[in-house]
């Protein structure tokens, strides 16, 4: 079994910045994509970006430009620092990985718990 924790969310003032992380641990072999979605109240989950082993990433169009995704192969974590944040930006935020396990050829999506972000105009 793998967990992911999410640390990182918060409220802050439109145009602020947060950090988001999301450290993946249990029975680890392989880690590949790693990212971001979210979910506003009302609406449905969407990517927020996404992030490979090498490093190579997705943004939506909505993050471009003000989000950066990286991650640290080493410690099985990935990150979203979000800047010039506004308050549609509000939503919960939830990691994923894609992960294979120790021990089985599959691979499997696993979900972080969820952290909020609440941007105030």
């Amino acid at each position: 079994q793998v967990q992911l924790a999410e640390s990182g969310g918060g409220f802050v003032q439109a145009g602020g910045s947060l950090r988001l992380s999301c450290a993946a641990s249990g029975s680890i072999r392989t880690i590949y994509n790693m990212g971001w979605y979210r979910q506003a109240p009302g609406k449905q989950r969407e990517l927020v970006a996404s992030i490979s082993y090498g490093g190579r990433t997705d943004y939506t169009d909505s993050a471009t430009g003000r989000f950066t995704i990286s991650r640290d192969n080493a410690k099985n974590t990935v990150y979203l620092q979000m800047s010039r944040l506004k308050p549609e930006d509000t939503a919960v935020y939830y990691c994923y990985a894609d992960v294979r396990e120790e021990y089985d050829r599959n691979r499997y999506d696993y979900w972080g718990q969820g952290t909020q972000v609440t941007v105030s105009s």
